[in-house]
């Protein structure tokens, strides 16, 4: 899907850039408003639970009404949001507007998740949310020097931090323009595909649809396997998002060097992880296995932000070890986000998407605040960084308690033992 892909990515790269600026921005503005790590931390986190609130509604509407009307929609408010963030000047104004600016992006990535479902059949969904995730890493690539370049100037009287929430958020406008003349809702909706093809797909996922047990989303919502999902994302959040928000600051203290270097340095941690996020999508299409290729990235990040708070003396070592926890914070959501279709669909899988992204992100209000609140109290980010490598720890530990892939539902109904022996 030449046409989806290239360009959904681009409209990740463009939220997460939105999503995640304010750790470049922090780097001055903290200062500028006098603002402490704690209400940094606190309006860094706060945008999750504006997200919390409308996620689940707001991936419903793409599965029964329109993915390009609510993604545009998303989009264009958000972007708003996101330049108005440029004139704060109280901590009151930096929270509300981090609250709507998640409660305006609520149902953005679990609705392109269930999107992709919509295009791409089970055994290449894997592969398929990698590469449209590959633009989580890439936006940190290209954003940190761009935000670095940007925190320099001064124009119009306005800081540099103002300039990055403003330049970095117009695109996001442009882009929810463009979505509703660009995006095709269905296959059979799409003129662009030979007929052939577009028969082809609504075959193959109707025929997955078919073969997946039919659950009522309530029963779906008890499912032993959605509430582990849930949980495992909570955890894993909070890791990522911790680590996320507080990247640049912990490498200007440990390194003391420019603002512009602190984002070069930034970059390399994720370019570990896109390799590992397009190798572990991959790998797992490719050996059909979901539970260790999600759960041994988790053990990755703990392992990566524990060593990096111990070696913090040696930036070289710490830098290091923060590759390590940025390859596993983004190896394993590929594979995590196509474990829920393994044994939902429809409507009911995206209540249940929606549900995972929704209570998982709160763990972005826990991780950056807990780490900014222990900076706060001890001038020490060890204490922060050891309980998000807990946190990741115990995300793998309950994702390894799932039921194993050859006894799952969709895998024996999709491939019977009479058809694998022929």
């Amino acid at each position: 899907m030449h046409r989806l892909l290239p360009y959904l990515f681009l409209l990740f790269i463009i939220a997460f850039l939105d999503r995640v600026n304010i750790s470049y921005a922090a780097l001055e503005m903290t200062k500028d408003l006098g603002f402490t790590a704690e209400v940094m931390g606190f309006g860094a986190g706060i945008f999750f639970l504006g997200y919390f609130l409308l996620e689940i509604p707001g991936t419903l509407l793409v599965e029964i009404w329109s993915a390009r009307g609510w993604i545009a929609r998303i989009m264009i408010s958000w972007g708003i949001l996101a330049i108005l963030m440029g004139f704060i000047k109280t901590a009151n104004q930096f929270y509300w507007l981090r609250f709507l600016l998640g409660a305006a992006e609520a149902g953005f990535f679990p609705g392109i998740i269930v999107y992709l479902g919509h295009w791409f059949r089970h055994e290449d969904r894997a592969k398929a949310i990698s590469m449209f995730m590959a633009a989580i890493p890439l936006a940190n690539i290209i954003g940190s020097p761009v935000s670095g370049l940007i925190l320099g100037v001064n124009w119009f009287g306005l800081a540099g931090w103002r300039w990055v929430f403003i330049l970095e958020g117009a695109p996001a406008v442009i882009g929810g323009i463009v979505t509703i003349f660009y995006l095709t809702d269905w296959p059979h909706q799409a003129k662009w595909l030979p007929a052939d093809e577009c028969d082809w797909i609504t075959r193959e996922l109707d025929r997955e649809k078919q073969a997946v047990h039919s659950y009522r989303i309530w029963e779906a919502l008890r499912h032993r396997e959605l509430i582990l999902l849930v949980m495992a994302y909570f955890f894993a959040v909070t890791s990522a998002y911790g680590f996320v928000f507080w990247l640049p600051t912990i490498v200007k203290k440990a390194s003391g060097v420019s603002n512009l270097t602190v984002t070069l340095i930034t970059a390399l941690p994720y370019c570990f992880g896109l390799i590992a996020m397009l190798l572990m999508g991959w790998s797992s299409d490719r050996s059909g296995e979901r539970r260790y290729h999600t759960a041994l990235p988790m053990i990755a990040i703990s392992v990566g932000l524990l060593l990096s708070g111990m070696l913090q003396n040696s930036v070289v070592l710490m830098v290091a070890m923060l590759c390590l926890a940025a390859a596993g914070i983004n190896g394993y959501l590929p594979v995590f986000w196509s474990l829920p279709t393994r044994f939902l669909t429809g409507s009911v899988a995206a209540v249940a998407i929606g549900l995972i992204n929704s209570v998982g992100n709160l763990g972005g209000f826990v991780g950056p605040y807990v780490v900014g609140y222990v900076n706060s109290a001890t001038n020490s980010f060890f204490g922060g960084l050891l309980y998000l490598s807990m946190s990741a720890l115990v995300a793998a530990g309950l994702i390894l308690k799932l039921g194993h892939e050859e006894s799952g539902e969709l895998n024996t109904a999709l491939h019977p033992p009479a058809l694998k022996n022929k």
